[in-house]
């Protein structure tokens, strides 16, 4: 099943919870807080998103940390990027391939074709529409039309696992959970 982890799914909480208020700076126990998760786990992620450049961070009584671009210039995919690699949902799909049958195979250019779609579509989502801040739609690739050949579902205009008002600070793993 491809499935991101749960520190990325954390990672993306906390992204969202400063990109509710990019200009100011946030102490790591404030977004702990409002996101109601652990502040060790929160320290950890906010360092990995330092490394990334995805966050920066200033020490001292009016430190915290920030966004380094505005939330629509931060991606999905750079997001996961930062925490778990590159999406290769098979070896042949990566950028170093190691796979021993690739030039006889007949399925990997379709495996290939797969991995594409679903890097479009992480490049297409922005930190602002997972964060809820962006008004509109957020467009879904139509797989099942495309794979089954059955009717294309519904377009949803919110993520079922954003808080159910776009400027509610409270956000939870357990919000996270009912996407699943």
């Amino acid at each position: 099943m491809l499935r991101i982890s749960k520190l990325t799914d954390y990672a993306t909480v906390i992204l969202a919870y400063l990109a509710n208020a990019p200009g100011r700076m946030h102490a790591a126990a404030e977004v702990a807080e409002h996101t109601r998760l652990a502040l060790p786990t929160v320290s950890k992620l906010l360092k990995e998103l330092q490394r990334a450049g995805l966050v920066a961070s200033t020490r001292g009584s009016r430190g915290g940390y920030q966004l380094t671009r505005p939330p629509a210039a931060i991606s999905a995919a750079s997001i996961l990027d930062a925490l778990e690699g590159p999406v290769a949902i098979t070896e042949c799909s990566g950028k170093d391939s190691h796979c021993g049958i690739e030039h006889v195979c007949r399925v990997g250019r379709a495996w290939q074709r797969v991995n594409a779609a679903i890097r479009r579509a992480l490049n297409d989502l922005t930190l602002a529409q997972l964060a809820g801040l962006e008004s509109g739609v957020v467009r879904v690739p139509d797989f099942g039309v495309e794979v089954r050949g059955q009717k294309p579902l519904p377009r949803v205009d919110r993520s079922p696992w954003l808080p159910s008002h776009p400027s509610s600070n409270h956000w939870s793993a357990r919000s996270i959970a009912m996407a699943s």
